[in-house]
């Protein structure tokens, strides 16, 4: 048997974002035997529970901010570390996602090396590069992920884009790397077009079917909201834009009103968050297409389900896009007119380009990143030796 500890997400059954349900299909489309996952979950109501055949752990973390994630994985380690030792499990491997404690992790590695353990990470995207963090904080999560990538064992990459930037950046430790896409969905939603759920959706933000653009994600400056509201505000399009994001009445939401005005805006609409899943799916299908303004690194779990569910897909033209969705969708830049100049081009194509478009998309999903295939490569990799 060989026992697989994944630390780093906040637990499983998934309710959050893209680690959780990474963790959450992994466990639940197991199909090799051999294995066992033991996953961490953090401030859980029970201290242990069994989920699809998965042994989970709960890991308490006192809310201190910035700081609560580097403490959680750290505790989780110290939590492995000693279940191996009081279980007698004489081999295995530890799979950290995201490189939050590279100060530390040496000290834990040796430790499970001691146990007969390897140490896996996901290196993630570029966390410090994110807006929201000052200089300090950008300055540590860099240190963290150069410590990470040299005492780790393996890094499983989620993005061809970043297994290239971490054997650029750190040839001098010339990391063991493998690349594993992140997964998608590529059912159709349970919903149908004449269900409850969305009529009172629709009705609720006066929304109309096929009569909307689409934005899902974080809300924050990397994601382009500027970019991606200014320029639909410039286009001669009458379709609204649908804002599906946690917005905050924060100072990036006063900035983007001063600097774009789109409470002027009628076609603008926020409509706050949309959790349940099967909802949120028949919006993306309903929608006429998609924005995409991600920016910071890795393969972006809500591009990969806009390119499974949505005809047209408008994407920032940034490598780890591209690399995602080839020929499959439309791309543009943050030069002023070029995506409203797009959207004016969008609003004109036929049926039969946007059946190719979506066509192209939905097989680049069904080929290269359906959870199943994910899964089947990451039972591979877990299970050698």
């Amino acid at each position: 048997m060989k026992h697989i500890f994944i630390i780093g997400s906040k637990g499983i059954p998934a309710q959050y974002g893209g680690f959780e349900t990474f963790v959450d299909e992994l466990v639940t489309r197991q199909k090799n035997k051999n294995i066992k996952y033991h996953v961490a979950c953090m401030n859980s109501n029970k201290p242990e529970f069994v989920y699809n055949n998965a042994s989970c752990f709960n890991v308490s973390v006192p809310n201190i901010g910035a700081a609560k994630a580097v403490y959680y994985d750290i505790n989780a380690l110290k939590q492995v570390i000693q279940y191996i030792k009081k279980n007698n499990i004489n081999s295995g491997i530890v799979y950290v996602l995201a490189c939050r404690i590279g100060p530390f992790f040496n000290r834990y590695v040796k430790k499970l090396h001691k146990l007969n353990f390897q140490v896996y990470v996901n290196p993630d995207g570029h966390e410090w590069k994110r807006a929201k963090w000052n200089y300090f904080v950008k300055k540590y999560w860099k240190l963290s992920e150069k410590l990470m990538v040299k005492y780790s064992d393996l890094l499983i990459c989620d993005s061809i884009n970043i297994e290239k930037y971490i054997k650029n950046n750190y040839k001098k430790y010339k990391p063991a790397t493998v690349y594993i896409a992140y997964g998608s969905d590529t059912t159709k939603s349970s919903l149908k077009d004449n269900s409850t759920e969305l009529k009172e959706w629709f009705k609720k933000f006066d929304i109309r079917k096929n009569d909307y653009y689409l934005v899902v994600g974080r809300f924050v400056p990397e994601n382009n909201y500027e970019t991606i509201i200014k320029e639909f505000m410039n286009s001669k399009s009458k379709k609204d834009l649908v804002i599906i994001t946690n917005v905050e009445k924060n100072k990036f939401y006063e900035n983007l009103k001063r600097k774009t005005n789109f409470e002027n805006d009628k076609r603008i609409k926020f409509v706050d968050t949309v959790y349940d899943k099967q909802l949120l799916k028949k919006i993306r299908e309903n929608a006429y297409g998609y924005f995409h303004g991600h920016e910071v690194g890795g393969t972006n779990p809500s591009l990969l389900e806009a390119l499974a569910s949505t005809k047209i897909n408008l994407l920032l033209n940034v490598e780890f896009n591209k690399e995602v969705a080839k020929d499959g969708a439309l791309y543009w830049n943050k030069k002023e007119k070029n995506l409203s100049g797009l959207i004016n081009k969008a609003d004109k194509l036929d049926k039969e380009e946007i059946n190719k478009l979506s066509k192209k998309a939905k097989k680049r999903i069904e080929t290269e990143y359906s959870w199943d295939y994910i899964v089947e490569k990451y039972e591979g990799i877990l299970n050698e030796n």
